[in-house]
């Protein structure tokens, strides 16, 4: 069965699941494979369940006139939701980077949500699963689309910019992580810059007389790498911000303080010369977020969100997911920020945490995972690193932290780190917690 057919079928039965467990009536099940599942086993149950219909990429499990066979179910996946994508004149903002995608997404969601109706990725889901799954969430109230997407592999945005097809785009930065995929920073950069590379391709097609016209992107004029980037692709439609004095970009900004919570002021100069400064005060924690705060200012800008929507939007926004979070216990005050870790967000975080006053300081870092042969290297620069916070206390967990020089504690795994928050308590203290996701360091937070 051709594309178009398998999406007339969607269009009669616009429900489609990936879970057996999870088989609304009516709906059609699609057999995707994993690490440790293939879908196509379950695609009879599927059908037990209340699915009308199940599509498989395994010969031998098809059979009957609701089985259908496909090459592959994935692709299959990702070329409906392209053709249920393509069902929606609106704009669709496509953010990648290495880090604060997640941060910067919700952001320029929650300033666009105070005038539009806004579809944005849910959580993280930014892989070539994720991102289908949020295009086949479109619906005709959705006036914009936000879509966040990763990558740890090259070829990984190229492949989810085709199947969201964006109008417009963001790179928040360059940096340190995945190595081991990437290879190289330099890998890592080709491979952001394949967000880049789509929008200039498409950036003389069907301009608009009216609006952002195909193409545009949104670029942080702090970040030398994004801008060589985009001049070496020829980027026409550029909207800058950033906290320089480059008189040329669009949005500026400056921090105002970070002990903890970050506020910042930022101003735009309108076609009449005209500039209103605006100051904010989020409850964002580290003097990083001052440029994700800035895209999302800048996107605002674009679509004509009124300033004081833009203002009250960032205010209001309070991080989750153990994303630059502040919690007070009945023991300790913690900054939590273990959903990931590379060398360039730790570099960040700790630089963030040596300038936050206070008199006990204590950090719990944890490994970063998907380093290669960096690994050792970038592990020691972080114990390095940490002398200037002038911590009490600094207890480095994982066996790659176990392999670096230094006379700071070690443990093997947050097992470990439990066991030795209960035999001593720590008190009165501001503790950062920080490590790659699969090191689980949120656990800790209860404990402390």
């Amino acid at each position: 069965m051709d594309i178009g057919k398998l999406y007339d079928l969607y269009r009669q039965h616009p429900c489609i699941t990936t879970d057996s467990r999870h088989c609304p009536p009516g709906s059609i099940f699609l057999a995707l494979k994993g690490e440790t599942f293939n879908g196509n086993d379950y695609a009879a149950k599927a059908l037990e369940n209340g699915c009308a219909y199940a599509i498989v990429d395994e010969a031998d499990k098809a059979g009957g006139d609701n089985i259908i066979l496909v090459d592959n179910c994935l692709q299959t996946y990702k070329d409906l939701a392209r053709m249920h994508r393509r069902q929606f004149d609106i704009p669709v903002l496509a953010i990648t980077g290495t880090n604060g995608k997640t941060t910067t997404k919700e952001l320029i969601a929650a300033v666009l949500g105070s005038q539009y109706n806004v579809l944005f990725t849910e959580a993280n889901y930014n892989n070539d699963v994720g991102v289908p799954k949020t295009l086949f969430r479109l619906a005709p109230e959705h006036e914009i689309a936000v879509i966040e997407m990763g990558a740890s592999h090259p070829g990984d945005i190229k492949t989810l910019v085709e199947t969201a097809e964006p109008t417009c785009g963001l790179i928040t930065n360059v940096g340190r992580a995945h190595l081991q995929g990437f290879g190289s920073f330099e890998g890592v950069k080709r491979t952001k810059g394949e967000l880049y590379d789509f929008l200039a391709d498409r950036q003389t097609l069907d301009p608009t007389e009216e609006g952002m016209p195909m193409g545009f992107v949104f670029i942080n004029d702090d970040d030398d790498d994004l801008r060589a980037m985009a001049d070496e692709r020829e980027l026409i439609f550029q909207f800058g911000y950033g906290t320089g004095d480059n008189e040329e970009i669009s949005v500026k900004g400056r921090l105002e303080k970070a002990d903890p919570y970050v506020s910042f002021s930022w101003w735009f100069s309108d076609e009449d010369g005209d500039t209103e400064h605006n100051r904010v005060d989020t409850h964002l924690i580290g003097t990083y977020n001052i440029h994700n705060l800035l895209a999302a200012v800048a996107v605002g800008i674009c679509f004509d969100v009124d300033n004081d929507n833009i203002c009250r939007a960032l205010a209001d926004y309070v991080p989750s997911n153990n994303r630059s979070q502040l919690e007070q216990t009945a023991h300790n005050r913690l900054v939590v920020d273990a959903y990931n870790a590379n060398p360039t967000s730790m570099a960040a975080a700790i630089d963030n945490f040596c300038h936050i006053s206070h008199p006990h300081k204590m950090l719990i870092l944890g490994d970063m995972k998907e380093l290669g042969a960096d690994s050792e290297t970038e592990h020691q620069r972080v114990a390095d690193m940490v002398a200037r916070c002038q911590a009490e206390e600094v207890w480095l967990v994982g066996p790659e932290f176990a392999k670096t020089q230094c006379e700071y504690r070690k443990l093997p795994d947050t097992e470990a780190v439990a066991a030795a928050i209960g035999e001593h308590q720590p008190q009165g203290r501001l503790i950062l917690i920080k490590g790659s996701h699969s090191m689980r360091l949120d656990k800790l937070v209860e404990l402390l």
